[in-house]
């Protein structure tokens, strides 16, 4: 899928009251019908204020709740830090989180800002590219704009996963150009082990020796460790027996397509989950490269 024409809305990002994480933010368009005139369905609240999910990226969990199950979280370093560099990046100086991790106070209490996008997704938020201060010369709000790569690589999305903040996660609708020279960049900063890569064991893979041990040290693709902590929550005793873990990923609905090859298949063909013999322990492996992985769009 080559670009094509996506809506420039323009506005602030607010974060004070809300919980903005490395992938997702609270932004206020200036027209309170941008979202309707460009046929897309947003959730917004009383202000209209709607959240977005930056497009192509996604941060380590800061506040995770599987169904039925109690909150979860990744290694703060990483999580709490790719919120941070995301306020960062918007304009946002001086922040002041509680405990659990709502903003209390932000300097300024708003920036300037644009989005690019054309579509939500099924919780209602819109999947953007965002942007810090007013859009380019000639670019209006309400236009359709054509985002090139160099017009990417402003982005805050692209400017996240290339200090190694986030991980790319693509899905479908995600332009195939954009999506190349965001692989690109993955490669590049996986190579020079910068952020999260120094310590990333998604596809060389781990061992979960304990809940504590998967929330506060492993670094790991979100989505699969998403899963885990979905699959972990049915157990009541606490513990971290993954012998079902490729059953429990069979009976979902992850689909995906990978990149270059274009095989249509499932997220638990891609995981493997094998007997470590140095431990005992079963170790989980992804073997497929995140950005060679496009997920399907729900």
């Amino acid at each position: 899928m080559w670009s094509m024409p996506l809506t420039l809305i323009a506005g602030t990002f607010r974060v004070v009251g809300a919980s903005p994480d490395g992938d997702s933010v609270r932004f206020y368009p200036h027209n309170s019908q941008a979202f309707r005139r460009a046929g897309i369905t947003v959730k917004a609240n009383r202000a209209g204020g709607v959240q977005l999910r930056l497009d192509a990226i996604d941060a380590l969990e800061t506040h995770y709740t599987p169904p039925h199950g109690r909150e979860w979280h990744q290694r703060a370093e990483f999580g709490r830090g790719a919120g941070d560099a995301l306020l960062h990046e918007l304009g946002f100086t001086e922040v002041t989180r509680d405990a659990r991790g709502t903003v209390t106070a932000a300097t300024p209490t708003q920036t300037d800002g644009y989005i690019l996008t054309r579509f939500a997704d099924k919780y209602g938020r819109a999947v953007a590219m965002a942007f810090a201060g007013a859009p380019p010369a000639g670019q209006t709000d309400g236009a359709a704009v054509f985002l090139d790569v160099d017009g990417l690589h402003r982005s805050v999305n692209h400017r996240l996963l290339a200090a190694g903040w986030v991980y790319p996660t693509f899905y479908s609708k995600l332009y195939v150009d954009l999506r190349a020279d965001l692989a690109a960049t993955t490669t590049a900063v996986r190579a020079a082990a910068s952020g999260l890569w120094k310590l990333d064991a998604t596809t060389s893979g781990f061992t979960v020796t304990s809940r504590a041990q998967l929330t506060d040290d492993l670094v790991i693709l979100p989505k699969l460790f998403r899963r885990l902590a979905e699959y972990l929550t049915l157990d009541e005793t606490g513990g971290v027996d993954l012998a079902g873990f490729a059953d429990f990923l069979a009976a979902g609905d992850d689909r995906l397509f990978t990149v270059p090859a274009g095989h249509a298949t499932a997220l638990d063909t891609l995981v493997r989950v094998r007997t470590d013999p140095a431990s005992g322990q079963e170790k989980v492996t992804l073997t497929v490269p995140p950005e060679d992985i496009v997920f399907l769009e729900a």
